[in-house]
C-alpha cells in the first residue's frame, strides 16, 4: 500500500497519494481550482496559467494542473495575488479574439465565459484586437473559428494523444501562432478522418458541430443518451434533440467504456438519416418494373417464397445476407440465426465489416 502524503490545501489538512498534482488533490475535496487547458487522459502543459496557486517557499505562482504534491507542501488557492494573476491571464485572452457570446454556438457552456463571470470581469483592461481570421466552413461537419481561439492546445493533445491521427499542431510564433493541420491547410484537404474529438474537447466556440449550428442553444436541446448503432463496440453518445428532432450528437467522457466520450465520424455525423423524407417507412415490392407500397406481412410472404424457391434450386448457399449497423445487436443475432438454422447458410456478413 502506497504511503499518503499530507498536504494543505486553504487551511485543510489532506492526505495525497504519490504522484497526484495539486489540482487532482483539491478537486478530490471539493475544492474548487480553475483550468481552460488541463485536459484529463492527455500530457499535463500547465500552459493557460489559469489554475496557478500559491505554494509555501516557492518563489513564483505554481500551475496546480501540473505540479505534483510534495510531503508538507502548504497551497493557497484563493488569494489576492492568484486572484490578480488569474484575472489577467482570463482579460488577455479575452481581448485576444472575437468573443462575440450573442452568436455563438457555444454560448451558455463556453469555459472562457464561465471564467469571466467567476471571476466577476466586466470587461477586459485591455483593448479587444481580434486577429481577423477568416472561417473555415469547407466541408459539412466541423467550423471553425480561429477567431475564438485560445491557443490552450486541448485539440492538439485530443488528436494527437487521444485518437493519435497527428493532424493538428501548433505553427507559427508569438501574435501570429495558430492551431491548424500541416502548411496551415482546412480540415478538408488534410488527412482528417472528422472523428470530431478536437470539436468535444475545445473549450470555448473555435471548433463546433456545423451540423447543429442554429438548431438550438445549449439549454434548449434535451440530451438522450444512448447506444450508437453503427457497430458493435457499443459507444456511448447524446442525441441532442430538439421539439422531437435530433439536432447534433455530442459525448461525454464521464460515461466511461468502453469509448470514454470518443467517436468516430459515423457515430458523431452521420444522423441524418434519422429525419430524412426519403428514409423508407414501409416495405416496397417491385412488380413489373416499379415499386408499390405493401404491409409487412404481404412483404414477408414474398421473401419467404424466394427464398424457397432460390433454396430449392440452388441449394442454401447461393442465398446471403448482410445486416445492418442500425439494427440492435439482438435483432443482429435473430439474423444470423435465421441464415445459419432456417435458411442453411454461413453466408451472413455485417456492413460495419465492410
Amino acid at each position: 500500500m502506497e504511503k499518503k502524503l499530507p498536504v494543505t490545501i486553504d487551511g485543510r489538512e489532506f492526505q495525497a497519494l504519490p504522484g497526484q498534482t495539486i489540482l487532482e488533490v483539491a478537486r478530490e475535496n471539493g475544492i474548487y481550482i480553475p483550468t481552460l487547458c488541463y485536459f484529463p487522459m492527455t500530457t499535463l502543459v500547465g500552459a493557460c496559467r489559469v489554475c496557478v496557486v500559491e505554494v509555501e517557499g516557492a518563489r513564483n505562482l505554481v500551475a496546480a494542473c501540473a505540479m505534483p504534491v510534495n510531503p508538507g507542501m502548504v497551497i493557497k488557492t484563493d488569494t489576492e495575488r492568484v486572484r490578480e494573476a488569474r484575472r489577467l491571464v482570463v482579460e488577455l485572452l479575452w481581448a485576444s479574439g472575437d468573443h462575440n457570446c450573442l452568436m455563438c454556438e457555444s454560448n451558455g457552456q463556453c469555459e472562457l465565459q464561465d471564467l469571466i463571470y467567476w471571476l466577476k470581469i466586466e470587461k477586459p483592461r485591455f483593448d479587444i484586437q481580434p486577429p481577423g481570421y477568416p472561417v473555415e466552413t469547407t466541408n459539412t461537419m466541423i467550423m471553425r473559428d480561429l477567431n475564438k481561439c485560445v491557443l490552450c492546445g486541448r485539440c492538439i493533445r485530443a488528436c494527437n494523444e487521444v485518437q493519435v491521427n497527428e493532424v493538428l499542431d501548433f505553427y507559427l510564433r508569438g501574435s501570429r501562432m495558430k492551431v491548424g493541420p500541416a502548411f496551415d491547410t482546412d480540415y478538408k484537404n488534410s488527412i482528417c478522418v472528422f472523428c470530431g474529438e478536437c470539436m468535444e474537447s475545445c473549450p470555448t466556440g473555435a471548433i463546433i458541430n456545423k451540423q447543429g449550428r442554429f438548431a438550438g442553444r445549449p439549454w434548449e436541446l434535451q440530451k438522450v443518451r444512448t447506444t450508437c448503432t453503427y457497430c458493435g463496440v457499443g459507444c456511448q453518445l447524446d442525441l441532442n434533440v430538439r421539439d422531437g428532432k435530433v439536432v447534433k450528437v455530442s459525448s461525454s467522457r464521464e460515461y466511461g467504456p468502453p469509448n470514454d466520450g470518443s467517436l468516430c465520424v459515423k457515430g458523431r455525423f452521420a444522423i441524418e438519416f434519422i429525419g430524412d423524407p426519403d428514409r423508407l417507412r414501409t416495405p416496397l415490392i417491385r412488380e413489373k418494373g416499379k415499386l408499390r407500397e405493401a404491409s409487412w406481412n404481404e412483404a414477408l410472404d414474398v421473401i419467404a417464397k424466394k427464398f424457397s424457391s432460390i433454396k430449392k434450386k440452388h441449394g442454401p448457399d447461393a442465398i446471403g445476407g448482410l445486416s445492418s449497423a442500425r439494427c440492435t445487436n439482438e435483432e443482429n443475432y435473430l439474423f444470423q440465426k435465421v441464415m445459419r438454422a432456417v435458411i442453411g447458410t454461413n453466408n451472413v456478413d455485417h456492413c460495419a465489416r465492410l
